[in-house]
């Protein structure tokens, strides 16, 4: 074996030590693992997307359902005495799986309906008798304070993709996914109806948005109202690199003017993509 393969070897070994002893001790800490990860990406035990997952999964035990819901206001919903050729256009305009069924009024939820139960209904020539509520599934309901990963494990056991999230008096709030806490370990998912057209700017929930880092500073300042100099950088990807000194990987913070901008995809020479706090009045 060659010395270049042992050191390697002992490298490993080293670290595997220092994990089990991590994790016997009664009194280890989220700083001792976080310390414990970075060594091993360091000396290429783990790479770093396997870094940026496990770090991903650890900050995911500290979140909940409200941090990355999707707002009411933002849901796409089918009203359940809808006929098929008024729900149709939505599917084909929104691209969703699963829609929430309503009542009488938003906070009635009454169920999901995925887009795929519709196909027999298409392929019935006379479409005779339809009604949503014979193709409905159950509703997973879920207080905005729910942990993510109490809600992941859920959604596995139950294989629930889409739970609604209720606030405090019992209103619905918005709505979560299965792939939104996923991208929060992962980083962003795209799937074959997500475009290049994309906006650079997409606001996810209040105050809260996803910005590409390809974003021109100056539409950036449009958008928002903002005066961020664009005297040195194109790109908000090249304001907040230099406002990080270094090139940032995932999950890292730097905050702008009162703006917090948070790494969702980056590279070892650029940033790709960004989730943005607006600051609070």
């Amino acid at each position: 074996m060659a010395e270049e393969d042992i050191n390697h070897s002992e490298k490993k070994s080293s670290w595997i030590y220092k994990l089990l002893n991590i994790l016997f001790r009664k009194s280890q800490t989220r700083g001792n693992l976080e310390s414990l990860i970075a060594d091993a990406a360091e000396n290429e035990v783990i790479d770093n997307d396997a870094k940026d997952i496990i770090v991903g999964a650890m900050q995911v035990s500290e979140m909940h359902a409200r941090d990355i819901i999707i707002p009411r206001t933002q849901m796409k919903v089918i009203a359940v005495d809808s006929k098929l050729e008024d729900i149709l256009p939505l599917i084909i305009q929104s691209a969703h799986s699963r829609y929430p069924v309503v009542g009488e009024n938003p906070d009635d939820i009454l169920g999901i309906l995925l887009a795929k139960d519709l196909l027999p209904q298409i392929l019935d020539p006379k479409n005779a008798g339809f009604d949503v509520r014979e193709l409905m599934r159950p509703t997973l309901f879920v207080p905005e304070s729910k942990r993510l990963n109490v809600l992941l494990r859920e959604f596995r056991q139950n294989r629930n993709h889409m739970a609604i999230v209720i606030d405090e008096y019992g209103g619905v709030a918005g709505l979560i996914t299965i792939e939104d806490v996923l991208e929060e370990i992962v980083g962003e998912i795209e799937d074959e109806t997500d475009t290049k057209e994309d906006p650079f700017i997409r606001k996810i929930a209040s105050g809260n948005y996803f910005v590409s880092a390809l974003t021109p500073i100056e539409d950036f300042n449009e958008y928002f109202e903002v005066n961020f100099s664009d005297g040195e950088f194109d790109t908000i990807g090249g304001l907040v690199s230099h406002a990080f000194g270094y090139m940032p990987t995932r999950n890292e913070i730097t905050e702008i003017q009162g703006f917090k901008f948070k790494v969702i995809t980056a590279d070892q020479r650029k940033i790709h993509s960004l989730h943005m706090k607006f600051p609070k009045s």
